[in-house]
Parts: structure tokens; sequence; C-alpha cells
């Protein structure tokens, strides 16, 4: 058993790895063409950025595989040793924490890198020491909290009902979908100031869009995003009466009102098309058969690493393999979202021109200096987004990217 989840994990990371190595020796080749869609400047950018960050993937990958080799080879058995607490679900819930903790400084390297080096480098980055310290504590804080409050209610249940995966499955939903509803306006906040837009004219626009739509909004934000990051973006966030319209600072200094119009034009067609549904629905039915694998995870797989077979120790077999399932999920979820992408262009389109949205999608792949082409086993596994060559030339920009 213990050789058969070895292998699992291995051609896991291998695939990961495997993806990486052909989208860096793809964009590497694509880097010397000439450029499309971004000025020569800003593609060769591009191209350097993708292929350092999938570079610092594929050791991420090599760490992520001796963390596995840890947490299974010894790493579960001893933290089940030091967690001495008697009471089941108070165990679990130290226990999770510190397996949280031991991933956090795991992966900490990383984060550090890419936010204070990889992107301060290629000029995204606003962060400086005192900022990401706050943010850290913040999301600390939150993990302590939330996290601590979810392992309890997952190992009580465990304890308790027989049938608990399908129990377990229904409180994680639930609160998926509550924090879909509240994160614009609870959750958000916390790392961003959010203002009511002050440019009477583009909010009333933005307004007469949203209406001609059908949609409610809990009003027309902009966050203070440049603090962190010079990326552009907007995005609708919230569910039901939380929903909100949230304009990125940098995206309102870069676009014109017409251009803007049309992004939010574009996630509009998500709301009309009802992706956002379809996009819970899917996230449910892996969220599904990822209890209900771990709900029956056999005996033998626990006694081959030493362990018992308890709420802790499923938890823990959850969050370490659940990222394979992920990964032989997403192809399937990619399909749909990037159909789902082309039909949003066809209404942002229908809501200002092809022409406006174009533009706006040109502009954004310029400032975000976003590579247009990625190799074809990518995007199969990783892009919720058409590449922006496909979607440009579906609205009618000529590019010769032969």
């Amino acid at each position: 058993m213990l050789l058969t989840i070895g292998a699992v994990f291995f051609i896991y990371i291998l695939t990961k790895i495997y993806i990486s190595v052909m989208e860096v020796g793809y964009v590497s080749t694509q880097k010397h063409n000439p450029a499309v869609i971004l000025t020569p400047s800003n593609y060769v950018k591009a191209a350097e950025y993708k292929i350092a960050s999938q570079r610092m993937e594929i050791l991420s990958s090599l760490v992520e595989y001796l963390s596995f080799i840890f947490w299974v080879g010894f790493g579960l058995k001893w933290l089940a040793n030091a967690v001495t607490i008697e009471d089941m679900a108070m165990k679990s819930v130290v226990y999770v924490l510190l397996f949280g903790v031991v991933g956090f400084f795991i992966s900490l390297p990383f984060d550090l890198y890419k936010t204070f080096i990889l992107d301060k480098k290629f000029g995204f980055s606003n962060m400086d020491a005192k900022l990401y310290i706050v943010d850290t504590l913040k999301s600390s804080a939150m993990f302590i909290i939330f996290g601590g409050a979810i392992t309890w209610l997952i190992s009580t249940i465990i304890i308790n009902i027989e049938s608990w995966w399908l129990w377990g499955f229904a409180l994680i939903f639930a609160i998926m979908i509550v924090i879909n509803v509240i994160y614009p306006t609870l959750i958000a906040p916390i790392f961003n100031k959010f203002n009511i837009l002050e440019n009477e004219e583009l909010k009333e626009s933005i307004e007469k869009l949203l209406s001609s739509a059908g949609l409610k909004t809990d009003g027309v934000f902009t966050i203070d995003a440049s603090k962190r990051d010079n990326r552009l973006n907007a995005y609708f966030g919230g569910l039901g009466k939380s929903k909100r319209v949230v304009l990125y600072d940098t995206l309102i200094e870069k676009l014109t009102k017409n251009e803007l119009l049309a992004v939010l034009g574009h996630e509009l067609g998500h709301f009309k098309h009802k992706d956002i549904i379809k996009n819970i629905a899917m996230v449910g039915t892996l969220l599904f058969l990822m209890f209900f694998i771990f709900g029956n995870l056999p005996q033998s797989l626990f006694e081959a690493i030493s362990i018992e077979k308890t709420p802790y120790s499923i938890i823990a077999m959850f969050l370490i393999f659940s990222p394979i399932l992920s990964l032989f999920f997403m192809p399937l979820f990619g399909m749909m979202s990037r159909s789902n992408e082309y039909h949003a262009d066809k209404y942002g389109s229908a809501c200002q021109s092809q022409e406006e949205l174009a533009s706006a999608l040109q502009k954004l792949a310029n400032e975000n200096k976003s590579f247009p082409k990625s190799h074809p086993i990518f995007i199969f596994f990783y892009h919720s987004h058409p590449p922006l060559v496909e979607r440009l030339k579906r609205l009618g920009v000529q590019i010769n990217d032969d």
C-alpha cells in the first residue's frame, strides 16, 4: 500500500514537472519570434516572467515531493505523538493547525522570492516588509480561527456519524457558499480599502450597464490594489444582495471609459450565463468526490504509514492527497471555463463593441505582462481562459502568429 500511494504521488509530481518543462521550452522558443499583441519589449518581458515562474514551479514541485516523503515517512506519526491532548476533536484542531504551520514555513521561501524578487524585478510588486508582515498576520489569524473551527466541526462529525463524509461534504459546501456571500463585504475589506467610485460619469455608465443586464448590486467600488501590485483587474464579488462591482485603482488609470465598460460587460456575461453557479456546481462535484474517496480510505493505508485512523489523520491525508484529484480534475473545469470565456467575450462586445473589448484585453496583457501563448498541454491542465491570441481572433483582430 505504501508503494502504491508513493507511486501515485510520484506520478502526480512528475506530471506537474513535465507540464512546466514543456511550457518553459515552448515559451523559450516563442520568445524569439516576432511579438504579437504585446509591444516587443513587453513580449520579451512576459516570456521571461513566464519562464522564471515555471522554473520556480518546478522547484516547488520537488519540494512538495520531499514534503510528502517527510509526512508519510514519519511526520504524521511524529506529530500525532507530539500532540498529547486527550479530547479527540481538540487534538485534531491542534494537529491540523500545526500541520498547516509546517506547510506555511515550507512554502514561505517561495512566496518571499516571488513577492520581493521575481515580481519586483518585473515591476509588479509594490509590497514592502511591513505590509507583508501585516497581511501574513491577518491571514494567519483567520486560518487559526476559521481553520480551527472547521476542523473541530469536521472532527466532531467524524467521531459521531458513521457516514461522516456525506455530512462533512454538506458542511464544507455550505461554508463555501457562505464565504462567497460574505467575501466582498466582510473578508476583502480586511486586506483592502474599499471606496465608492467617485467618478460620477463612469459610475452612472456602469450602473446603467448593470441595470440593462438586470443585475442589482451593493454598489460600485474601487480598491487600493496598487499598494501591493501594479496588475490590472476588476471583478464582481459576492452572491445575492452582497454582490458588488470592484475595480482596481490601477485599472481605472489605464483603461478608457468604454474599454472599462467592455471589460465589465464581459464580467456581466458570466452573470447572465450563470457561470458563477456553474463554477460552484463544478467545485461542489469535485468536493463531493474528494469527501467520498477520503471518507472510505482503507484501514490498510493508515497501517502502512504507522498511524491510527482518526479524525486528524483523515484530515491530514485529505490535505496531502487532494491536490492530486484537483490537478486531474482541472482539465474538465478548464474546458468548461474556456468555453464560458468566449461567450462572455461575445456579451462584452455587445455591451460596447468588439474593438473596445479587444483594445482593453490588449492593454491588460501589456500592463500585466501576460504572455499571449502557451503550450497545448499547459492550456489543457491550467488555463481557465483561452489563450489571448485565440480570444482576440474571435473578436476580429488580425494576428499573424505563425
